[in-house]
Formats: structure tokens, C-alpha cells, sequence
């Protein structure tokens, strides 16, 4: 019994820490004082590459110097309007453009809420073909994030459809969540590429597995199926025991580095990223920029509180 309630603690802790974490991300107040405080500086520019496009392209560049791949993100959610979506629309657009003349090994990361997904599923469904064509015509992949449960079945409805008239589409997908394997075993069966992450919103335990132990086994599990069974797959994750189970299974079924990709977020995990990339792995970057920082680092220390410590000792 004292064992149980020794390992009940342990995952309690956590679980604790995330949920204060996730409810500090909504805090408008808050927000707004961190993202125009001169003390948060050192973390936008130790894990946000810039305010701007040319900001990116510097640290994109940066990247490329060291072997690594890179997926942009203008940093927005759930705009409110078809005007707005638009313009965000137009933005990755733009991106795409800079990045197909400049050469560089890039993708675009966006989310469906940038696009008007929460005024009408048409509507984010148009900016997003948009973006897709775009990226279509001009070698540039879209990758889409899997956003909280609500988000699940319009996001995976509209990548679809687009994989469908044009392919250069992949889509995030969550192991927390119970339905996850359904859906990658769907996504594998359309030749769909996903990239596989923990997951970083608040869900209910009928949902979600609330244990980190069982979301690390489900992780381990959807690892082993995306990789034997999936189109260019990416796993994103920073868990050694994650990454160290990946290159095993790569290692086994003996993938060439252009069938997958490990994805790492900016400014964390450094020395592992170029690590992997030495070993010869495809290691995509998530290069996030703009002035709306606050929600996403968030969300990243929710996925994994232990990036909050190491945000904590990076503050400086």
C-alpha cells in the first residue's frame, strides 16, 4: 500500500503542475504583462525566433548550418472573423512564397483556429486549400497541428481533403487521447503523414489518459506503428525514453533517413538535436515567431513540465 500511494504521488505531481500550467496559458492579465515585460525577453529569444519573417529566415539559416531542417509558425489562434482569417491565411501564403525563392528546406506549421476554423469549418477549410495549393505548386510542405479534442474530427476532415487534390499535407495527432490509434492506423491506410506528439491541452479523463505512464505507453506504441506502417512520419518528442525507442525501431525495420523525421521544438534540447543529426536522422526544427509567444510556450511546458525547469534556469 505504501508503494501506491508512493507512485500515486509521483504521477498527482504532475498532473498538478499541468493544470496550473494550462489554466496560467488562458490567463488574459497575465499574458499580457509577460509578453510586454522586459523580463521575459531572454525567452523569446531563446525559444521564439523573432517578431518577424526575416527573423525566422535567420534562424532557419542557423539551423540549416548545423544540419537541421525547419517548420515555420506564425504564432495566432482562434481568430475571430473572416477578415482576420484571412489575413493570417495570406501570411502563410507569403511565407511560402519567401521560402520557395530563397531554397530553403522548410515546411509551414499553422493551426486550423488561425483560419477561421471557430467562425465555420468552410471558412478555415478555404484558407487552408489556399495555403496547401500554394505550398503545392511551390515544394513547400503544410504541416497542421492537432489543437484541444473539440478540434479532432473538422482538423483530420479537412487534411484529408486536401491530402486528397494535392498531398504536400501532414497532420499532428495526440497520444493522450484514447481515439489517437484509430486515427493513425486511418491516416496510415490514406498514405496521410503524421507527426506524432504527447499532447498539451486540458481534457477530461473520458477522453484522455490523465497518467503520464500511460501516455508514454500509448507514445511508445503509436511510435512502432507510425514507423512500420505510416508515410514519412515525424516523432516529435524531447523524452529520451521516446527518442531512444525511435531510433531502436528505425534501427529494426532499417529506414532510410528520407522515410521520417524527429521534430524538435527552438531552443530546446540543442545538443540533442545536433546529436541526432550527426547520427544521419532527418531532425526537423518547429521555428515558431511573432509577438503572440505566450499561449504556445505554455502549452509546450504543460506537454512536458519538466520544460519548465528548464525554461526557469534558461531565464537569464
Amino acid at each position: 500500500m505504501e508503494d501506491f500511494r508512493s507512485a500515486s504521488r509521483e504521477e498527482e505531481a504532475p498532473l498538478i503542475l499541468r493544470s496550473a500550467i494550462l489554466y496560467a496559458s488562458g490567463n488574459r492579465l497575465l499574458r499580457r504583462w509577460v509578453e510586454h515585460s522586459s523580463m521575459a525577453r531572454p525567452l523569446t529569444r531563446r525559444f521564439v525566433a523573432g517578431n518577424t519573417m526575416d527573423d525566422a529566415i535567420a534562424a532557419v539559416r542557423r539551423l540549416q548550418s548545423g544540419g537541421l531542417l525547419a517548420s515555420l509558425d506564425t504564432l495566432g489562434e482562434q481568430v475571430t472573423g473572416e477578415d482576420e482569417a484571412g489575413k493570417a491565411a495570406a501570411r502563410y501564403v507569403d511565407a511560402i512564397h519567401r521560402i520557395h525563392s530563397l531554397a530553403l528546406p522548410v515546411s509551414v506549421s499553422l493551426k486550423l483556429t488561425q483560419l477561421g476554423l471557430d467562425t465555420a469549418e468552410s471558412l478555415a477549410g478555404e484558407n487552408l486549400e489556399r495555403i496547401v495549393a500554394a505550398g503545392h505548386e511551390r515544394g513547400v510542405r503544410v504541416e497542421v497541428d492537432m489543437e484541444a479534442s473539440a478540434y479532432v474530427d473538422r482538423t483530420l476532415t479537412l487534411v484529408k481533403r486536401c491530402h486528397r487534390q494535392w498531398g504536400n499535407v501532414r497532420v499532428a495527432v495526440q497520444a493522450y487521447l484514447y481515439r489517437t490509434e484509430d486515427d493513425v492506423r486511418e491516416l496510415n491506410r490514406e498514405g496521410i503523414p503524421a507527426r506524432l506528439c504527447k499532447g498539451a491541452y486540458q481534457e477530461g479523463h473520458s477522453i484522455a489518459w490523465p497518467e503520464k505512464a500511460k501516455v508514454d505507453e500509448n507514445y511508445l506504441k503509436l511510435t512502432t506503428l507510425l514507423l512500420e506502417e505510416g508515410t514519412w512520419p515525424a516523432i516529435a518528442s524531447h523524452d529520451d525514453r521516446m527518442l531512444a525507442h525511435a531510433r531502436e525501431e528505425i534501427a529494426r525495420l532499417k529506414l532510410p533517413p528520407e522515410r521520417y523525421e524527429f521534430e524538435m521544438l527552438y531552443g530546446i534540447r540543442r545538443d540533442t538535436q545536433r546529436k541526432l543529426a550527426r547520427e544521419g536522422h532527418a531532425v526537423r526544427i518547429y521555428v515558431p515567431y511573432g509577438e503572440a509567444w505566450y499561449p504556445y510556450l505554455m502549452r509546450r511546458m504543460a506537454e512536458r513540465p519538466a520544460n519548465l525547469l528548464f525554461v526557469l534556469r534558461n531565464w537569464r
